[in-house]
């Protein structure tokens, strides 16, 4: 791992190539992102055999989540960064001397930015904010996440080829590092993980004033009203909640069934998985992360052995843990208390939704909401009576992977938010300049 001094190093090295304004010009950025995007694309291969390793992600997997997704991006932002960047022409107050007075907005980089990637889409979550990064002419220090070793290797090897350590550097390593890191005066912070996390990170960037985004979690809810498609309501929950071992930040962690459904709804959930997870292989579902979490994981189990209805078979030594249904889940249960991030689903039941509105509203507010229902009123009237950081109506998921929408979470689930123009926001400074004529 690196020492302070050389951390510090490299710290210097990247204010100093900002203070040359080599990273002001539009050009020099975009011809950035298309090296990025050439060295990128030529180890897909390395990308995909590293994601197995540490995750047990299935090529198809790992190519559409952590490649595609990234090379999306890029495209999507070197072809709009030159439109994003030119300065914004807006209305003027007029003077009481008369003059005449022009108004605009421009956007400057920050300077240093620190990036902490996840382990959980360790690729995706890691280049897809240098992006923003470098589009906005930042230089940039990664620290990919220690859990998922095989996978930083790789970042790091992606990142020194593609530029010079005083542009773009990866810095590896656990707590201790992180702690370096966090004590240097950056420009901005980005995080993606855990709130405990996050608060630490947030609390290192009181002490310089840093301003910074939190991509964190919680327990998105998902509500399945009476009139929904059960088939692809199934099916939909399925992916979004199976996909990667459980392990999404925007993973549906509960859902609540309207009464008069909720047999039918676990009959079409464990007929989806006997369909599509019969004889479950790792490649179908992945590894969790580490045995720790697996141990956690397998004490919700144990403290709700009568609740079990479906799965809820792991493998310690080899990470594994199969997709498991627990019905008449209360909110008193272990499994309730905490953001599960694995292949645990509890099914709670409802006949008010207005009672479901109040439990969801009492709790911290989640990174994502999903409502399965046929009646369009029904859905709207879920989304204008709580808040989360996203939603969606009768899909999960599918909202992270457009660079149209800005993906973010809000109050305890984080703040600030990214994607294509909306990363254009975050990773610079919106300047207003007027000038009198």
């Amino acid at each position: 791992m690196m020492n302070s001094k050389k951390i510090e190093e490299i710290f210097q090295s990247q204010k100093d190539f900002f203070a040359t304004q080599k990273t002001q010009s539009v050009p020099f950025r975009k011809a950035q992102l298309m090296r990025l995007r050439e060295v990128f694309i030529s180890h897909t291969d390395a990308i995909c055999e590293a994601l197995w390793t540490d995750l047990g992600k299935n090529r198809k997997e790992a190519q559409y989540a952590e490649v595609q997704l990234v090379v999306e991006e890029l495209d999507y932002c070197i072809e709009n960064m030159d439109q994003w960047a030119k300065p914004q022409e807006v209305p003027s107050k007029s003077l009481p001397s008369g003059d005449k007075v022009s108004s605009k907005v421009t956007h400057q980089p920050y300077g240093v930015i620190y990036i902490i990637g996840p382990f959980n889409y360790p690729v995706q979550l890691t280049f897809s904010p240098l992006i923003g990064a470098l589009m906005t002419g930042n230089t940039v220090i990664v620290k990919p996440s220690e859990n998922t070793p095989a996978t930083a290797a790789v970042i790091e090897n992606i990142i020194s080829e593609a530029f010079s350590t005083d542009y773009a550097a990866v810095v590896q390593g656990g707590t201790e590092e992180n702690i370096l890191l966090l004590g240097l005066p950056f420009d901005y912070i980005f995080f993606t993980g855990s709130a405990a996390v996050g608060r630490i990170v947030m609390e290192a960037a009181a002490k310089h004033l840093t301003p910074l985004t939190l991509e964190l979690g919680g327990k998105s809810p998902t509500i399945v009203h009476l009139d929904a498609d059960l088939d692809k309501t199934a099916e939909r929950i399925s992916r979004g909640k199976w996909a990667n071992c459980g392990q999404t930040c925007v993973a549906p962690d509960y859902v609540y069934v309207h009464q008069e459904v909720k047999e039918a709804f676990i009959e079409k959930m464990k007929d989806y998985l006997e369909d599509n997870y019969q004889n479950e292989s790792l490649g179908k579902i992945g590894r969790v992360v580490s045995q720790k979490q697996i141990k956690n994981l397998a004490g919700y189990i144990e403290s709700s052995k009568d609740k079990l209805i479906y799965g809820g078979k792991y493998d310690l030594e080899n990470r594994f843990f199969e997709a498991t249904l627990l019905d008449n889940v209360t909110w008193g249960d272990a499994v309730m208390q905490q953001e599960i991030f694995g292949p645990i689903l509890p099914i709670l039941s409802y006949t008010d939704v207005n009672d479901v509105l109040k439990e969801i509203n009492s709790r911290p507010k989640p990174l994502a909401l999903y409502v399965f229902s046929q009646d369009q009123a029904f859905a709207e009237n879920v989304l204008s009576n709580t808040s989360s950081g996203d939603a969606e109506i009768n899909s999960t998921l599918i909202h992270v992977g457009s660079h149209f929408l800005p993906f973010g979470g809000v109050g305890a689930s984080g703040f600030g938010k990214y994607h294509g123009r909306f990363s254009f926001g975050t990773f610079s400074h919106q300047r207003s300049v007027l000038q009198v004529k």
